[in-house]
């Protein structure tokens, strides 16, 4: 988003960090090539944003703190370890993160990293990403939410996934997260109560809690980012997803992500413009929040 790039974790309020790492995948693969082709698209985004007049160069200090970098990438739970060292070291020096992936994994070693409590938790996704093991697996990018309640790193109570669909093999997911007290909003309620009700929900769940959001890319319908590893049609558009992050304004954010974008299976740059946006709307809330205080 032509910020600058760090030199150094000093004088930055909002760190903006890619996470190229798609070693949890149980789908199509691509998803490590995302934050290059999300950084690509995203010198499009311009600065003030026309429906809430934020901008969030104004409000706070943003930089680029680059990718993380991986020497264990063939390992699922060292490269997560690799992870939580570098968003460690943001959060120690004051930083609130906000990472492009790669997969879902890489949401569970972040919050290993932000939580200094249960933390109330937006999920904006097709997949509850609760599901247990995978080919041997407890850490794959279908799991990472599971494993974050199990480690007390998200309460369930202040818990809202939002935008899921999709037939599955099994229930466990899904029975997973309604089991532990987690409001599952289906894409079908959203399209049919609408989306300001279901933020007016949110907020009233999460309160003024800390709270990390995280946007999966194939939340949206294919149509509007087909480049994902796990798609499924009659998803959110992109209008609605837009509507989402904007009703999230002002609470006590500690961070927030976008994943799942996987170049390969792009057409056009559509989806990595896309999570571009996304990326940027979220800079937007995040650096509001912390001009907030």
């Amino acid at each position: 988003m032509r910020a600058p790039i760090a030199q150094a974790l000093e004088k930055i309020d909002i760190g903006m960090v890619g996470i190229p790492y798609d070693g949890a995948l149980t789908n199509r693969p691509g998803a490590r090539h995302g934050p290059r082709e999300v950084r690509n698209q995203s010198s499009l985004m311009r600065s003030i944003n026309h429906a809430t007049r934020i901008n969030p160069y104004q409000l706070c200090r943003i930089a680029d703190v680059g990718d993380i970098p991986f020497e264990s990438a063939f390992d699922i739970e060292k490269a997560h370890d690799e992870i939580f060292n570098f968003i460690g070291e943001m959060v120690k020096a004051g930083i609130i993160p906000l990472s492009c992936g790669g997969d879902h994994s890489v949401s569970l070693p972040i919050l290993r990293a932000v939580a200094k409590q249960p933390l109330a938790f937006i999920h904006i996704d097709a997949h509850t990403d609760t599901w247990d093991s995978f080919q041997g697996s407890k850490f794959n990018h279908g799991a990472p939410f599971r494993r974050a309640h199990e480690e007390g790193l998200i309460d369930a109570t202040k818990t809202v996934q939002i935008g899921i669909r999709g037939a599955q093999n099994v229930s466990e997911g899904w029975d997973y997260s309604k089991n532990a007290g987690m409001r599952v909003v289906f894409v079908e309620e959203l399209q049919k109560r609408g989306v300001d009700e279901i933020v007016e929900e949110t907020r009233s769940i999460v309160g003024d809690a800390p709270v990390y959001l995280s946007f999966d890319i194939d939340s949206l319908d294919p149509a509007f980012a087909p480049g994902t590893g796990t798609p499924e049609i009659a998803g959110l558009t992109t209008p609605e997803a837009m509507a989402l992050i904007r009703g999230f304004r002002k609470l006590s954010y500690v961070g927030a992500d976008m994943v799942e974008v996987s170049p390969p299976f792009d057409t056009g740059g559509l989806t990595s413009m896309t999570g571009a946006t996304v990326m940027y709307e979220l800079l937007c809330v995040l650096a509001e929040a912390v001009s907030a205080g």
